[in-house]
């Protein structure tokens, strides 16, 4: 396991893990610990790896600049029920020599994903228990690699259900988020298009036109204790109708991925802040 996969699979590990949870909550809070996480290489591909990884646990609650489940992030614009920010995301790197769909062809480079989202906080319950947003962000996808290089537009747009529970489930805070994936051209070619010097007997030249790329649904599980943070996720991708779906590369219609994580609580400030993260 390269130490640049390890390092986006626990950036991922606890972006993911970190459900809402309404309520008065510290300034910033950070910790260390242990997880582990199993997905495909890239979306459609039949080869799957699992590795542990630390788990590196940091969240900040400021007014413009925040760092909670959806990544690192800038908020600029918020209104009662509107929320305009710069969100982040990443991808693991892809090695072809643990691929045999891919095997010949170049190493796909890890990439960083940078872009605008707008939330829509569509409905609160009377106790901030229950809550339903709609997020859509417009990420554009660099490589992490010499020369970096931009590689596509992606439109990710998903409702998310977040839930605290009470009575015996006090303290357990849960996430369902879905919705469809777009990508452009250039992004689908990436990861999924076969130039000609690599087409073989079985797998022949190939360029996705872009679009539609599927649906995906995360769910999600976490709870924080005193000194301790527990969390779990799975996700699932339906690839059926992808526009890419013709490609060579693509082995399967499903794609998951799921963490495990424990964190101790190294420290937090005692600012405390009024938050629904």
């Amino acid at each position: 396991m390269s130490w640049r996969r390890g390092r986006i699979a626990a950036l991922c590990l606890t972006t993911l893990l970190t459900t809402a949870r309404a309520g008065p909550q510290p300034l910033w809070e950070f910790g260390m610990g242990v997880g582990g996480v199993v997905f495909d290489d890239y979306r459609g591909s039949s080869t799957a790896h699992g590795y542990p990884v630390p788990v590196p646990y940091f969240i900040y609650r400021g007014d413009i600049l925040q760092a909670d489940r959806n990544g690192v992030h800038g908020r600029f614009l918020t209104l009662l029920h509107l929320e305009f920010d710069v969100s982040a995301n990443a991808t693991a790197p892809v090695f072809s020599r643990h691929n045999a769909a891919r095997a010949g062809m170049p190493n796909l480079a890890p990439t960083i994903e940078l872009g605008p989202s707008l939330t829509w906080h569509a409905w609160r319950s009377a106790d901030q228990r229950l809550r339903f947003d709609v997020h859509a962000p417009i990420r554009n996808a660099i490589t992490v690699d010499t020369p970096v290089r931009s590689i596509g537009w992606l439109f990710s747009p998903t409702a998310n259900l977040d839930y605290t529970a009470s009575g015996r489930l006090s303290g357990w805070n849960f996430g369902l988020q879905s919705g469809p994936l777009y990508q452009q051209e250039q992004y689908d070619n990436y990861f999924y298009g076969v130039a000609p010097q690599y087409q073989t007997a079985i797998r022949p030249a190939y360029r996705p036109p872009g679009g539609y790329a599927g649906t995906q649904l995360l769910v999600a599980a976490s709870k924080r204790y005193r000194d301790y943070w527990v969390g779990a996720y799975l996700r699932h991708d339906w690839l059926s109708g992808a526009v890419f779906d013709p490609s060579p590369l693509v082995q399967t219609h499903g794609y998951w991925a799921g963490g495990v994580g424990f964190v101790w609580i190294i420290r937090s400030s005692a600012t405390m802040v009024a938050s629904d993260e």
